[in-house]
């Protein structure tokens, strides 16, 4: 079957998403999060280089892919070792994260990756994001949810995807009932 993951298939669209195909996908992998958590299945390493996009449609189907660092757990289980490529803050401050909140800041860095990178600096680009005129209301929102920035120019977001405190941030189900993904 004609694919090809993530990062290759925002390559190939000149760096980033439109927000249409942005929420597409989205959409897919916040199902397939939900799916995996159902099973108790912690994929401990989403990243665009692990989603893998049929290309023979009309629109782009998500399936993920890569599960060598997967595991089986709850999750509110606590890991106390690392496997992956997005290390979620609680990682660096308390050496422990869980499977909930750690796939809800990998989907987030899926979406920043997604969407637009078009300066050096993360916290520039969800900036550029949030002043962006074109984007509508519900993906503006959704974005801030998700990003968080720490900069003197962007207000702190809470209860998003890549919030530094796990507790803080949107739980799987929260993100599927966001207003931007329905």
């Amino acid at each position: 079957m004609p694919a090809v993951d993530l990062f290759n298939y925002i390559q190939h669209k000149g760096g980033y998403l439109e927000e249409q195909e942005a929420k597409i996908i989205m959409k897919q992998l916040v199902n397939a999060a939900i799916d995996l958590q159902e099973k108790h299945i912690f994929h401990r390493d989403i990243k665009p280089e692990n989603l893998l996009i049929e290309t023979c449609m009309k629109l782009p189907r998500v399936r993920v892919i890569d599960f060598g660092l997967s595991c089986f757990g709850g999750e509110d289980d606590v890991y106390d070792t690392f496997y992956g490529t997005h290390v979620p803050p609680e990682w660096a401050s308390r050496r422990e994260y869980k499977a909930g909140p750690t796939t809800v800041f990998q989907i987030g860095m899926v979406l920043f990756y997604m969407v637009k990178i078009s300066s050096t600096s993360p916290l520039e680009s969800v900036w550029q994001l949030k002043t962006d005129w074109w984007l509508s209301q519900y993906f503006k929102e959704f974005v801030k949810a998700c990003m968080n920035p720490h900069s003197l120019e962007c207000t702190e977001f809470y209860n998003g995807c890549v919030h530094v405190d796990p507790d803080q941030r949107f739980t799987l189900e929260q993100l599927k009932n966001h207003p931007w993904l329905r």
